[in-house]
């Protein structure tokens, strides 16, 4: 496996990213490439993004992982993720692996978890190079999926109070106000070990409002008739099941939508085969990398 640490521009922002070729593709060979994306606030290193970068390159396709803005190694503000930009970045991202010498630059997908499964999603809805895309634990509505998220008596109002503080907090001082992590997002304690080093653990109310105005399920019918596949653990601990199911009833043919139990939120991380063995089968019949 040959890797190569690069950096491209976005929004005038330095991003750091990796390119893995698979041993054995010649000189001057040509193979489909996939960038995957990581999930919200952590960086290229994860587990969610090294485990399916590894299945893509045992399969034969050249990988690009990379750091979203103000995550991991790349340049921005800290915390303050916003999902167009990410979406920008990705688009920016595929220009730079379409140059490639052994990329098929018509043939380019994008694969995500979590918050990268939406940016992924919506990508390729709007970007008509995106030639496939992989979803992963993902979601299409960011008002419903926090609706699923907090769930406790009145934490979605305080949720909801919290975003319109951060609204008064920037006009009264024109910063974004700083909240933890898991006030947008919670994570069950048993699943934060997956939450690596170097994750962005305060955010900019400005993210959740981001993520809450995000709507990847408004554009995924634009994909087709390029493929795309829908995966959700069956019992999700972080973002509820109903967000893939909603996207796939939007979704155009070719999608497919698979649901497994024995896994939770991040099942590239978990080392599930069953998830492994339908992601192959299915990059196999839509988008193989030869």
């Amino acid at each position: 496996m040959a890797e190569q640490d690069v950096a491209f521009a976005s929004k005038n922002q330095k991003l750091v990213g990796t390119i893995s070729v698979p041993d054995g593709v010649a000189l001057g060979e040509k193979r489909a490439a996939f960038m995957v994306l990581h999930g919200f606030g952590s960086t290229r290193h994860a587990g969610n993004v090294r485990g399916p970068c590894a299945m893509l390159e045992k399969l034969g396709y050249i990988t690009l992982r990379f750091d979203m803005p103000g995550c991991g190694d790349s340049e921005g503000m800290r915390g303050h993720l916003i999902c167009l930009d990410q979406v920008q970045a990705t688009s920016d991202a595929l220009t730079l692996l379409a140059e490639h010498a052994n990329v098929d630059a018509t043939r380019i997908g994008v694969m995500g978890s979590s918050f990268g499964a939406a940016v992924s999603v919506y990508t390729a809805g709007v970007d008509s190079r995106v030639a496939a895309c992989v979803s992963a634990s993902g979601w299409g509505n960011g008002e419903t999926k926090f609706k699923g998220q907090h769930v406790e008596p009145g934490e979605y109002e305080r949720f909801l109070a919290m975003l319109a503080e951060g609204r008064r907090h920037r006009e009264r001082t024109g910063e974004p106000m700083m909240v933890s992590r898991y006030e947008i997002v919670p994570i069950p304690a048993h699943l934060r070990g997956h939450v690596i080093e170097k994750s962005i653990n305060q955010m900019t109310v400005d993210t959740a409002q981001s993520m809450f105005d995000f709507r990847a399920e408004d554009v995924i019918g634009k994909i087709a008739p390029r493929p795309c596949l829908l995966l959700h653990s069956s019992v999700d601990s972080v973002t509820p099941t109903q967000q893939s199911i909603d996207m796939f009833t939007r979704a155009a043919q070719p999608t497919e939508l698979h649901l497994f139990s024995g896994t939770d939120h991040f099942m590239f991380a978990e080392g599930n085969a069953r998830v492994h063995h339908v992601a192959s089968d299915w990059l196999a019949r839509y988008f193989p990398a030869r």
